[in-house]
């Protein structure tokens, strides 16, 4: 395979870091029964990110298909209008009290867009679910009233917000009536009804009473076909996206659909079950994808290699080995780290090595990605202007193992200071560049896990296709 790097080891301590990515797209029959028969994982939400340099960013015309809040307040005058704009309040709580929030990033996301629409003189009405509680009223926590969001908003607002006990129903549509030129309510948790997540036409029509007009700024969700995401749409006269759902379909359908050449993704994560349908949908559009996280062992052992102790999904061995015969037919540069850092044991203080990736065995276990891999991702990644990363190199979260993913971090900031565009996404891989602090020198960080990998499938998400074209 002339296009697939062979994996080439050396022993010696480094580090590791596990990965994660999500979602099929227009897979092949044999994707879609392979997938069907395997048991997935759900992808942790991506944490918001603080700022991106639009500089670097050229602007592909399908992202520019639907219309935005901005695009709304030039074909309407808001004052005095109620607009319902469905948010992602789906914050951390205090395990000690269970009430206080512990990281407010998801609350400031969404300042820009209501601070925009006072402004503009409307009446904000935010909707959120949080947790999961399945139907059911839970009180406090986790699954709970949305209560604990309350003050942290206000202070993050700057005004008074009415919260409602119910999203829904004659008490709730009262008090939407009453509104008056910028003030703005909070509904309560939209999954205390079964129905939100099956996008029930009665709760999506009983949200469509309270308002004319609808804000979709809950990216992490947008690829969910819920009641609040989409269905309301449906009983609105225009719904237009917020400014950071407006932010990542510019980013990532226009870094992929027209990049800035050559487009480079690296793809990490621990299942490659979850992987395979992306990385097909990025053959088709990338000059060469990088490899790292657990996924590589399928791939080597589609290679003929043994991986040890190494994570494998035999189901997904003959799948791997017809991507990197994919990738050689388009001419792809399909990257497999040609060494790995092993260890002894799944844990800190494992007695750690470096092997070339053809000479694993025994009961070592691939836990990151080596230093010669690193060297040619430097290499590849340097010669790129548009560049993706979604998962980490290893398991990140252990020091001995957390090298590869940070030193691709840095790569990334690097990359951004010399004028490439830069696209973090994925729980881990944000969680993974923030705890380095270079979330700033990143052009764009996702705040949607599942919904940024359907996105750079190509799939269309339903919170997208519900809005009104510009």
């Amino acid at each position: 395979n002339s296009n697939v790097l062979q994996p080439a080891i050396h022993p010696a301590n480094t580090s590791a870091s596990q990965c994660f990515f999500s979602q099929p797209r227009r897979l092949t029959t044999m994707f879609a029964h392979a997938l069907r028969q395997a048991a997935r994982r759900s992808v942790p939400t991506a944490t918001p990110a603080s700022s991106f340099q639009s500089r670097y960013f050229h602007i592909t015309p399908a992202a520019l298909e639907k219309l935005n809040v901005t695009g709304l307040a030039d074909k309407v005058n808001l004052s005095g209008q109620n607009v319902l704009m469905r948010v992602d309040l789906n914050v951390p709580l205090s395990k000690e009290d269970d009430v206080t929030v512990t990281d407010d990033t998801r609350l400031r996301a969404i300042v820009p867009t209501t601070k925009y629409l006072l402004e503009k003189g409307a009446n904000v009405i935010l909707c959120s679910h949080f947790g999961r509680p399945k139907g059911e009223i839970i009180e406090t926590g986790k699954n709970g009233r949305l209560n604990p969001v309350v003050e942290p908003l206000k202070a993050l607002l700057g005004v008074d917000i009415k919260k409602m006990d119910d999203c829904m129903g004659e008490e709730v549509e009262a008090a939407a009536k009453e509104l008056t030129t910028g003030d703005v309510m909070l509904l309560e948790n939209t999954r205390f009804y079964a129905g939100e997540t099956k996008n029930d036409p009665e709760l999506a029509a009983g949200l469509g009473k309270l308002a004319d007009y609808f804000v979709m700024d809950a990216f992490g969700t947008a690829h969910r076909a819920h009641s609040s995401t989409a269905g309301v749409a449906e009983h609105m006269k225009l719904s237009a996206a917020g400014f950071l759902l407006d932010k990542e379909l510019k980013y990532l359908k226009g870094a992929v659909d027209e990049p800035k050449r050559p487009l480079c993704a690296i793809i990490g994560g621990a299942k490659v079950s979850t992987k395979l349908p992306v990385i097909e949908s990025l053959i088709e559009k990338c000059d060469s994808i990088l490899l790292g996280g657990g996924m590589i062992f399928t791939f080597y052992r589609a290679l003929g290699y043994d991986v040890g102790k190494s994570m494998v999904e035999e189901e997904y061995i003959e799948l791997a080995g017809r991507l990197m015969k994919l990738a050689e037919e388009k001419g792809v540069k399909l990257m497999l780290p040609p060494d790995v850092v092993l260890a002894d044991k799944f844990a800190e203080d494992a007695n750690t090595a470096i092997a070339k990736s053809n000479e694993i065995s025994g009961d070592w276990m691939g836990l990151d990605i080596g230093p010669e891999t690193l060297e040619l991702f430097t290499e590849e990644i340097g010669r790129c202007n548009t560049i993706v990363f979604n998962g980490p190199m290893g398991v990140f979260e252990m020091k001995p193992f957390a090298t590869g993913t940070t030193t691709v971090a840095q790569l990334m900031a690097e990359a951004t200071d010399r004028g490439a565009t830069t696209i973090v996404g994925g729980g881990d891989s944000v969680a993974a560049v923030n705890q380095a602090g270079l979330g700033s020198r990143v052009s764009h960080i996702s705040t949607g896990g599942g919904a940024s990998l359907e996105l750079l499938e190509g799939k269309e998400l339903p919170g997208v296709a519900a809005l009104s074209e510009a």
